[in-house]
């Protein structure tokens, strides 16, 4: 009798070992990163290589480790109901249940599960070979069963295997960007990176564009000595140049062209002529978005054009340089005039210009003001307020508040923003008193 008791509990003993090994297999295998895997899988690790193969058929790989749970799950109650009943009688049924219940719970589910899940990545590298002989041997068995579920489910509509949608697809690449919250500035601006990177097809030129207020041009009908003059003021190498009006753009002069012609002129600007120099404009629509225009930049060799709308009137410009700021930040050389725009107050508060973009300011806040239907903060607050706002008054959206500091005609130019967290604060404290 007691070696038999004996035999039987070892049996259990190992089967309750398989089941925590299969529970553990299977949060682990669908915990592990699939980035990381795929960058071992590169670097040649062909464990690695094996997880993203039993990822890639999961419902094989669920199939197959849940088969393999529950046959060591059944036959360890069996057994160790058998068990009891031997050595209680009839009772031995309610002990076993008791007893399989705790352990199987405790010892094969939670213990292997939670310790896999804070080991997901190099447990499933451990157990990916053995798991893959397992889900082949049963592969016939797993088959089956999958084929009864996705019959079952065919007619309430389910699809099972769909693969992600291109939205779901980059959603889920969002989500995976916001998991990284250190507050690290390295780690911050890796992540304003990557989502700057997700909002390329987004955004359009216009809404980075520098406007036609603030581009540098040059009328081919001034005089020579006064284009020269202008040039040389002009902290740009590449500068548009118009015949009449400004819509009139006919071309765009690049600085060292009017040197290299300068030069052959033996310095006489009078024998310059003007209108050769000047290469031909390329136009682009203010909708076009920054993914398409990167991609034309690279094409054609381009690193400047000049943007107009669908009536054919100058807009403003933009470079190549404009579009890897909203990828990277502001890119600042000797050159730049150091304009920001946002002045930090003490109370927590920003004054910041009516000209200043919403995108700016989200990316070096870390703020999420919307940009769908404006691109500028002063565009924001009247798109809000459905008005053109007086100085003085304050408005509340978004959790944020907004105060006009000043106004010209029907532009507000400077604007008082307050976060979210100061509003809070200031609230709490207004309660407390």
């Amino acid at each position: 009798m007691m070696p038999e008791i004996l035999i039987t509990s070892g049996i259990v003993l190992v089967l309750l070992v398989l089941s925590a090994f299969f529970s553990g297999s299977e949060s682990a295998l669908t915990a592990a990163s699939r980035p990381r895997m795929h960058s071992l899988s590169k670097q040649g690790d062909w464990r690695a290589a094996i997880v993203l193969a039993l990822r890639d058929r999961n419902e094989r790989l669920i199939g197959g480790i849940l088969l393999g749970n529950n046959l060591v799950n059944i036959l360890a109650s069996a057994l160790a109901t058998s068990l009891m009943l031997r050595i209680f009688g009839d009772a031995g049924v309610v002990y076993a249940t008791l007893v399989m219940t705790c352990l199987v719970l405790v010892f094969a589910e939670v213990l292997p599960k939670t310790w896999a899940l804070s080991h997901a990545d190099n447990m499933a590298l451990r157990v990916a070979p053995a798991i893959r002989l397992l889900v082949f041997l049963l592969g016939p068995i797993t088959h089956a069963i999958y084929v009864i579920v996705r019959t079952t489910l065919k007619p309430f509509g389910v699809e099972l295997g769909a693969e992600l949608g291109h939205e779901e697809a980059e959603e889920e690449l969002r989500g995976a960007i916001d998991l990284h919250e250190r507050d690290e500035p390295e780690t911050r601006h890796e992540r304003q990176m990557m989502r700057s990177i997700l909002d390329l097809d987004e955004v359009e030129v216009g809404e980075i564009m520098t406007h036609r207020r603030n581009v540098s041009m040059i009328d081919l009908g001034d005089k020579p000595d006064e284009i020269v003059d202008q040039v040389l003021a002009s902290q740009f190498t590449r500068i548009p140049v118009y015949r009449g009006e400004q819509d009139n753009v006919v071309g765009v002069l690049h600085t060292k062209e009017l040197l290299r012609e300068l030069r052959r002129q033996e310095g006489d600007v009078s024998k310059v002529d003007f209108a050769e120099l000047p290469s031909e404009p390329w136009f682009i629509p203010d909708t076009t978005n920054l993914l398409d225009q990167l991609q034309a930049f690279r094409s054609r060799r381009e690193h400047f054009a000049v943007v107009v709308d669908e009536y054919g009137s100058l807009m403003g410009i933009v470079t190549l340089e404009d579009i890897l700021e909203e990828i990277v930040g502001e890119i600042e050389d000797e050159h730049d005039t150091p304009v920001s725009g946002v002045r930090p107050q003490p109370d927590g508060s920003y004054i910041v210009e009516g000209t200043v973009t919403l995108r700016d300011l989200d990316r070096e806040f870390d703020w999420d003001l919307p940009d769908e239907e404006a691109a500028t903060i002063a565009g924001l607050v009247m798109h809000e307020a459905r008005l053109i706002p007086e100085k003085g008054q304050v408005f509340t959206f978004h959790g944020f508040r907004f105060e006009v500091l000043r106004r010209m005609r029907n532009q507000l130019t400077s604007i008082r923003v307050t976060p979210p967290s100061v509003v809070a604060a200031a609230a709490e404290r207004e309660e407390a008193d």
